[in-house]
């Protein structure tokens, strides 16, 4: 894999607050083509160092690092101990924990899931 494809996953998601997260999904769409939820995962798991790994979860909210880690609960618990609460499904509420950086873009293109229509002028 590309380094400059991993490098910009780990620039954003170095970013990701305290007792914040983002979906693998989001990740992607922020970062546009050729980058998927999956290929996302993928980059996560291969990441090093102090990379803030753990606050990137899927898009019900839960942590998919289950069959990956001993103890398999150990992403909730970092997440836990950074603030974030989890339900008995073991899911966060997204609309309290999701972050979205702020594109420093005076008028961005694009949205997180498509394209702004251009404004249309008059003839």
């Amino acid at each position: 894999m590309d380094p400059k494809y991993r490098e910009r996953v780990f620039k954003l998601v170095q970013r990701i607050p305290r007792g914040r997260v983002m979906t693998y999904g989001q990740v992607a769409a922020i970062l546009g083509e050729g980058y998927t939820p999956r290929t996302v995962g993928f980059v996560m798991h291969s990441s090093e160092g102090d990379l803030p790994w753990h606050r990137v979860i899927n898009a019900q909210g839960a942590c998919s690092t289950g069959g990956l880690l001993l103890p398999t609960n150990k992403q909730q618990l970092m997440l836990e101990r950074e603030g974030v609460k989890f339900d008995e499904r073991g899911r966060c509420d997204l609309q309290r924990y999701v972050w979205m950086p702020v594109s420093k873009r005076k008028d961005p293109q694009t949205t997180l899931f498509k394209k702004r229509k251009s404004p249309r002028t008059k003839s």
